[in-house]
């Protein structure tokens, strides 16, 4: 069974940084595609960023353009979350999802983990 584990998250104060990171037990395709989620408290889980398996294509949802980047390591079957310039608005707990087609639809990944909290203080 596939286990996907994220780490990296934490207390951080608002303009600091954060890399997630996200490794895939047995995930060992590497034509996954790739994605980041958030789920605010009370809230609908909503995609962050996806990428290709190549790592050729990349998107962001416009909250964190210019200011979060994804990449993803294919030899250690991880992917990463660079965010910086962190907002309180970023507060939530964040998800890695793996799954066969690239895009910010929930629907398109089968593998998810457990996320890892990240609360943003003012």
């Amino acid at each position: 069974q596939v286990q996907v584990v994220e780490s990296g998250g934490g207390l951080v104060q608002a303009g600091g940084s954060l890399r997630l990171s996200c490794t895939g037990s047995e995930l060992t395709a590497v034509d996954y595609a790739r994605g980041w989620f958030l789920q605010e408290s009370g809230k609908e889980r909503e995609g962050v960023s996806c990428i290709s398996w190549s790592g050729a294509s990349t998107y962001y949802t416009n909250s964190v353009k210019r200011r979060f980047t994804i990449s993803r390591d294919n030899a250690k079957h991880t992917l990463y979350l660079q965010m910086n310039n962190l907002k309180p608005g970023d507060t939530a707990m964040y998800y890695c999802a793996a799954g066969p087609v690239y895009g910010l639809r929930s629907e398109n990944y089968n593998y998810w983990g457990q996320g890892t909290p990240v609360p943003v203080s003012s």
